[in-house]
């Protein structure tokens, strides 16, 4: 019996039970399938992107200045009633959403802990938060909740204090997506809401939240994860998942996943099950579609040396091969900007993401080309990459660019052409002859109005006087432009504005709707106010370069609150000019006499504004400098 039930297992396929036979017994064949029963199923797959999503702050990367904000704020107890959370897709905002909210409410594994920067994992509170299954922690998708009517649900749950946890936290993923009418029923109850409650803001479109809403938060900018960190971090997963692959494999789905980590976490779970445990760089490059990293510096150098039939077919082959046109364009422009680094900073190329064939080539590439060269490749590669994406026929429109680049990388640049010009000119102006002769009147040899003899009436010969130019003298002279002064500070600046008809309006703009965060000449930094236009810094900087001649830099601070405006300094300095005149003994006898009266303006007499705070005779500074009004009695 026994040897009956082994052979049988032996035959049976694994989590099948073996099926009894004539001689075996009802009551023998039960333990063996309760035996089989026994066996645990495999479990189901997990993808990566959750299989390794971080439990604690320790197991982020790239966000140590939150952790640090977060961790002195626990230590100390000042929380934030709300936090908000903002980066590109797949940086780790609700992840990090959900570790703070085990932070805030975890008790310790022996039940008596507080919050802290390290939540244990063990506890009711860490493990049910973890499962997505705690009553006390809420979870809102806004982009399918954006009614007002799902907020007013949400403050009415407000009022009541947590179920089992320390505090009640409500997690609001993609906020940006609430109407308006949302926010503004929310306002109130971000502002002062509960000892009990924390709100938690998840977006990747800061922009669209209104200030209001802001203004009431933390806010914490998750920024890009940097390539070597990225590296760093899926090589010590594919570590785990046993799968054996190559460093230069590793680079490409880094640069691939744009700083995003799940996205790269996804292409790394996509390329282990490709090579099936083993990931080569060319089976990465095959999965995303993506040209030898060689050869497109081989179609680049081809291009720039006008080898226009060599780069042609070198683009057909990748192209054979399963290259995107418009990919292998994008991988021309990545190049040409890390070749324009290396050729302004060498440096660049000695970073520890550079491969070697990139590090060695790149800087050969870069010694051949000109600046000139590079920074017009750059500028049709951006246009081509359009036309590309566009075209009913992508290979034929890259073509095309490659063929137009290679006809323009040899030509100089305009100021070249210009010298160029000036000086074959001037060449010409010093070689010709002095024509003329002595005819007509006596007219000497030099440039000058020429004679010409024509058939006129009657027979006669009429002289017929042309004052031309003389097309072998000196060039005549371009008027060049004149710029103003470079301005020293942020008044020079909107005065400058001010003083040229065309830019009053941006004169305005900038007094009235600029909050200053940063200056230096050539560069401004500012947060707009309400109100302002919304390509203000661009029209800045087209004002500015046209008006001095040089290169600005505008920028847009989402951070900084910046100073007042110039108006409201203004006004600032008006109301301290009253108040100071309020005290001059003059001023105060006439406003005590006059007790209507109010002070509208405060200006100095002519002469005396540095001899300001001088008193005369009478005592008073001010004299006839002070406008009341108010009082009948004026």
């Amino acid at each position: 019996m026994t040897d009956q039930i082994e052979t049988a297992s032996q035959d049976t396929p694994e989590g099948e039970a073996p099926a009894p036979d004539a001689a075996t017994s009802p009551s023998d064949a039960a333990p063996a399938a309760s035996a089989t029963k026994a066996v645990a199923p495999k479990s189901e797959y997990q993808v990566l992107a959750l299989k390794y999503r971080p439990k604690t702050f320790d197991e982020l990367i790239g966000h140590g200045p939150m952790v640090k904000t977060l961790s002195n704020a626990l230590e100390s107890g000042r929380l934030a009633h709300a936090f908000v959370l903002t980066g590109v897709r797949g940086i780790g905002k609700t992840t990090t959403a959900r570790i703070i909210a085990r932070a805030l409410n975890c008790i310790g594994p022996d039940g008596n802990g507080g919050p802290t920067i390290e939540p244990c994992g063990v506890c009711e509170h860490c493990r049910a938060i973890a499962e997505d299954r705690h009553v006390d922690v809420l979870e809102m998708d806004a982009a399918s909740r954006t009614g007002v009517d799902d907020i007013r649900e949400l403050i009415e749950g407000v009022r009541y204090r947590p179920t089992s946890a320390r505090y009640k936290i409500y997690i609001i993923d993609e906020v940006h997506m609430l109407s308006k009418s949302a926010f503004n029923a929310l306002l109130k109850t971000l502002e002062e809401p509960p000892e009990h409650v924390k709100f938690i803001f998840a977006t990747t479109e800061i922009r669209k939240i209104p200030i209001t809403v802001l203004s009431r938060c933390q806010r914490f900018d998750l920024r890009r994860v940097q390539i070597d960190e990225l590296s760093a971090h899926y090589t010590r997963i594919a570590g785990l998942e046993h799968a054996d692959i190559e460093e230069e494999a590793v680079a490409l789905i880094a640069r691939a996943a744009d700083g995003s980590v799940r996205d790269g976490m996804s292409l790394l779970d996509q390329a282990i099950s490709h090579g099936a445990g083993k990931v080569t760089t060319q089976q990465v490059r095959d999965m995303l579609g993506l040209s030898d990293r060689s050869r497109i510096f081989d179609l680049f150098d081809f291009t720039m040396k006008g080898e226009i039939n060599e780069a042609l077919e070198l683009l057909s082959a990748q192209y054979a091969l399963g290259g995107d046109p418009a990919v292998m364009l994008q991988d021309m422009l990545d190049l040409t900007h890390w070749l324009t680094r290396v050729k302004l900073s060498p440096d660049a190329a000695n970073d520890p993401g550079v491969s070697q064939i990139e590090r060695e080539r790149g800087k050969e590439i870069a010694a051949k080309l000109a600046m000139p060269q590079l920074t017009r490749a750059w500028q049709m590669l951006l246009k081509g990459l359009e036309e590309t994406r566009i075209a009913p026929s992508p290979i034929q429109a890259a073509e095309m660019i490659l063929i137009r680049l290679a006809y323009a990388a040899e030509m100089p640049s305009p100021g070249d052409l210009i010298k160029k010009l000036r000086s074959d000119m001037a060449n010409t102006g010093a070689n010709a002859p002095q024509g003329g002769g002595n005819g007509g009147g006596g007219n000497g040899g030099g440039p000058g109005p020429r004679m010409q003899v024509v058939n006129g009436g009657r027979g006669s010969a009429a002289a017929v006087a042309q004052s031309r130019p003389d097309p072998l003298g000196t060039p005549e002279q371009v008027e060049q432009p004149v710029y103003a002064k470079m301005p020293e500070s942020f008044v020079e600046v909107a005065d400058l504005l001010a003083k040229d008809r065309e830019t009053t309006g941006i004169a305005m703009q900038v007094k009235n709707y600029m909050h200053l965060v940063k200056f230096e000449p050539g560069r401004i930094e500012f947060r707009p106010a309400r109100g302002a236009r919304s390509d203000l810094s661009t029209q800045l900087i087209k004002a500015m370069n046209s008006l001095t001649g040089q290169r600005w830099l505008v920028s847009v601070s989402e951070r900084e609150e910046g100073a007042p405006t110039l108006k409201e300094q203004e006004l600032e300095a008006l109301e301290q000019r009253k108040a100071d005149a309020s005290h001059d003994p003059l001023v105060k006898a006439i406003i005590e006499g006059l007790p209507k009266a109010k002070i509208v303006a405060v200006h100095l007499p002519p002469g005396q504004e540095e001899t300001a705070g001088e008193e005369d005779e009478s005592g008073s500074v001010y004299d006839d400098a002070f406008y009341l009004e108010g009082d009948d009695e004026l």
